[in-house]
C-alpha cells in the first residue's frame, strides 16, 4: 500500500506542479486533439497529392481543411491557446516554469503519435 501512495505521489506531483495557465492549455489542447489531427492528415496528404500531381484529390483534401478552419468552436478554443501561450513562454522565447513545458510537450508528443 505504501508503494502505490508513493507511486501515485511520484505520478501526480508534477501534474499538480503546473500553472493555472498550463493546466488550461492543456485542457483546451485536449479537445482540439482531433481537429489537429485531422488538418495535419490533411496536410500530409495534400503534399502527396500535389506530388503525385492529383489535382482531384488535391482540391477535396483542400476543401476539407478550409473547412476545419471555418469550424468556430475550434477557432475560439485555437484563439484562446494563442492567448495562453505568451503566459507560459516569455517574448524571448524561454520558458516561465519548466513543469509547463514538460506537461505541454509531453502531451503533443503523446497525440502525435496517438494520430499516427
Amino acid at each position: 500500500m505504501r508503494l502505490f501512495v508513493a507511486a501515485l505521489l511520484l505520478t501526480a506531483g508534477p501534474a499538480l506542479a503546473i500553472s493555472p495557465e498550463a493546466k488550461e492549455f492543456l485542457e483546451i489542447s485536449k479537445k482540439l486533439e482531433p481537429v489537429q489531427c485531422e488538418k495535419r492528415k490533411l496536410r500530409r496528404g495534400m503534399a502527396i497529392a500535389e506530388v503525385e500531381r492529383d489535382t482531384e484529390k488535391l482540391q477535396s483534401m483542400r476543401t476539407r481543411y478550409e473547412e476545419l478552419n471555418r469550424d468556430k468552436a475550434a477557432a475560439q478554443l485555437e484563439k484562446r491557446l494563442a492567448q495562453l501561450e505568451p503566459r507560459i513562454v516569455d517574448k524571448d522565447g524561454k520558458v516561465r516554469r519548466p513543469e509547463d513545458l514538460d506537461a505541454v510537450s509531453l502531451q503533443r508528443r503523446e497525440a502525435f503519435y496517438r494520430c499516427g
